[in-house]
Parts: C-alpha cells; structure tokens; sequence
C-alpha cells in the first residue's frame, strides 16, 4: 500500500477519534452517554463539547475531498514522492487542525485548515502535470 493511501488510511479513522474524545466528554459532563438519541445530547454541548462535535464533523467533510485527491493523484501516476508528501502533510495538519479547534485557537484553525486543503489541491496538480 502506497503512503498516500496508509494516510488515507489514517483520516479514515480520525473522525473516529474525536467521537471518541466526544463521547468522553459528554459521559464525564452529563454522567452518561446518550446512545438512543445522541444528536439529541450534541444540541445540548457548548464550549469545549461543541468545538470538539465541530472538529469531528468537519473531519468527516475534508475526508472525501482528501480520499479524491489522492485517487486522482494515483489513478493519475503522479510522482509517488510529491504525493506522499503531500498525503503526510496533510494528516499532520488535519490533526493539529483538530487539536487547535478543541482549544478555540480560531485564527491558526483557519489556516491550517487552508493549508490542508491546499494539499488536497496541490495532490490534483500532480495528477495534472503527470498526464
């Protein structure tokens, strides 16, 4: 498996991550974890809660762009060590993007979160060049 996929592979399961540290905080907040009606407990969150339902949420929508990019990149025969760069670059953002939302860190959120996407785009340009 090539090193764009493993990153794949990895955003695949960050979403995952933060429902987890969500639901931590929600048991610890609440005393309990609302399994039957959990979107329900999620309009109840503020502060810290809140921001980490949005990074998780938000997690959800840069995957597909992310998983896109690297198929076309790959389907493509983009240069494989560009690509894998980029691919690595984009996790460590997309996790310190999580991390800055938790902690409301607004301004360095917006750009990574540019910064990130900007991989997304750079991995298309490889596919361009490559063709």
């Amino acid at each position: 498996m090539t090193i764009p996929f493993w990153c794949l592979f990895i955003m695949v399961l960050l979403p995952y991550a933060l429902s987890s540290l969500g639901g931590l905080y929600r048991w610890r907040k609440y005393g309990y974890y609302e399994n039957k009606h959990p979107r329900e407990q999620v309009t109840q969150l503020e502060g810290l809660g809140s921001r980490i339902y949005a990074a998780q949420q938000n997690t959800w929508e840069a995957l597909p762009v992310f998983a896109i990019s690297v198929f076309v990149a790959h389907l493509s025969q983009a240069n494989v060590e560009q690509s894998a760069l980029l691919s690595i670059l984009f996790v460590m953002l997309r996790i310190s993007y999580g991390v800055v939302y938790i902690f409301n860190l607004d301004k360095l959120r917006t750009l990574i979160f540019t910064a990130a996407f900007g991989c997304c785009l750079g991995l298309f340009y490889l596919a361009i060049v490559a063709t």
